[in-house]
């Protein structure tokens, strides 16, 4: 038996982007749905609204719906037109094929004003004497009846008519209403047969003890229970056949007699069969290798933008606008970037190690997209520091001074003993004199010359940064 739920509604709301609560069309026919509910708070905007061919037995719980222009109802178990009067908009009803023997009830959408199209073919007041009469007269705002139009002197023969027309109405209701306490005392009869004859088979099975289908279903079925269970096939089938042949009354519950009866059968062929419902697996994310796999199970569009002037890279995933936040969870890893959403895993594989720890997310107001920044690992070769052998001095400190105000891509060590021997020849290939090597300023114990190639380092062609890298490399 179905229920209206709302997981439900989305599944059937996909035109407009699974978001309920502003739907103006609905469909949920042959869902097998009993009772109509939740519809009238969770989308108070519908203006179509479709439920054929299910089984509820009585309107209600839609006089919220003020903008509802259409409703079908037809092919279901109701008896009685009611809880129509708040859908103001109502200009089609439809209720083909119920069971609607008072038809007395057709007063009641005399409240709505803007109905126009009414159809009550294929129920049992349809047979009732004067019954086109009754609703053109009672109606008188009405255009069309059972798709045929309704004429102007059709309505005023009907008004004159509508005293005696009346009366016969009110006389066949009654007889229709005895006939139906009858055929509803012979149905509760029945189901109550059925239940002390299905707890009679429960407990003689329980006391035999000796049922192939309960338990864990095994590989290899020995031979007598092989033939114990053709057995019992062939005797389902054959109360099957007896159901089908056996004549009923077109009834609500001859309906739900049916239903019940189908139901039974499908969970019996599973439990023959040993079928049994096949658990989905788990996701696999990550390989047992350690390869990390791309994954879009929500099925949502993303972009992947790789900003080179802000040094990061920029995630933006189209998540459903109206979906609230904290169905979302983000994930950020250096090599790659996991959403969860409603429980969903979204998973994608990075171009370049990133920093989890700076990496933000936010989510747009407008279109409800999330964006995720994750800057990129940087990648700066610093120097590392030489302890001096010699005890530290005050130039020392000085020294160690003006190396902590030095850009930490540019600081060199600390050279201990004599220049002299690293001043003799400059790298461009000029030599230079003992007074020029004197006069140079130093900084942080190296002269202002070598801090000048230092800096032509990122610039220099590969030859010559060959050369300057090996000129820091014999320097520290």
């Amino acid at each position: 038996m179905g229920r209206i739920t709302e997981d439900l509604i989305r599944r059937n709301s996909e035109h407009n982007d699974c978001v309920i609560f502003s739907l103006e069309e609905l469909s949920l026919h042959q869902q097998e749905i009993e009772r109509l509910e939740h519809i009238d708070k969770w989308c108070r905007d519908l203006k179509i609204l479709y439920l054929q061919n299910n089984l509820i037995g009585k309107i209600e719980n839609v006089s919220k719906l003020k903008k509802l222009e259409y409703l079908n109802l037809a092919l279901n178990n109701i008896e009685k037109i009611e809880n129509l009067e708040g859908c103001e908009g109502l200009t089609k009803l439809d209720l083909t094929v119920n069971f609607i023997g008072e038809l007395s009830s057709v007063k009641t959408l005399g409240h709505n004003i803007h109905l126009k199209e009414l159809f009550l073919m294929g129920n049992p007041c349809a047979d009732f004497d004067g019954y086109r009469q009754f609703v053109v007269a009672t109606l008188q705002q009405l255009k069309w009846l059972d798709g045929k139009e309704i004429e102007r002197s059709e309505r005023i023969q009907a008004l004159q008519n509508f005293p005696v027309i009346e009366q016969q109405i009110r006389e066949q209701e009654e007889a229709y209403c005895l006939k139906r306490a009858k055929d509803k005392e012979e149905a509760q009869r029945k189901l109550r047969e059925e239940d002390e004859n299905e707890a009679k088979e429960r407990s003689h099975s329980v006391f035999e003890g000796q049922s192939p289908f309960s338990g864990e279903h095994k590989d290899h079925v020995q031979e007598g229970q092989e033939g114990e269970y053709n057995q019992k096939r062939f005797k389902d089938n054959e109360d099957d056949l007896e159901f089908w042949n056996k004549p009923s009354l077109f009834t609500p519950e001859s309906r739900l007699e049916t239903l019940r009866h189908m139901e039974k059968q499908r969970k019996d062929q599973e439990k023959l069969s040993g079928k049994k419902k096949k658990v989905k697996p788990p996701r696999i994310l990550i390989t047992e290798d350690g390869k990390v796999l791309n994954v879009n199970d929500p099925k949502l569009d993303f972009s992947l933008e790789d900003d080179e002037k802000r040094h990061q890279i920029i995630l933006d995933l189209a998540v459903y606008r109206y979906m609230d936040t904290s169905l979302i969870d983000v994930d950020v890893q250096p090599t790659y970037v996991r959403v969860m959403v409603k429980g969903k895993p979204f998973q994608l594989v990075l171009p370049a190690e990133v920093k989890p720890d700076s990496s933000s997310a936010k989510r747009s107001q407008t279109t409800g997209h999330l964006v995720i920044c994750m800057p990129k690992v940087d990648e700066v070769i610093t120097g590392w520091r030489q302890t001096s052998e010699s005890g530290t001095s005050p130039s020392d400190s000085s020294r160690e001074h003006t190396n902590q105000r030095t850009p930490p891509a540019l600081r060199a060590p600390p050279v201990t003993g004599s220049l002299s021997s690293f001043l003799t020849e400059d790298p461009g290939g000029a030599s230079r004199m003992p007074s020029e090597r004197s006069s140079a300023p130093v900084t942080g114990g190296v002269p202002s010359s070598i801090w000048d190639k230092a800096l032509v380092i990122s610039v220099l062609p590969s030859n010559a940064q060959s050369r300057a890298f090996r000129l820091s490399f014999h320097l520290s």
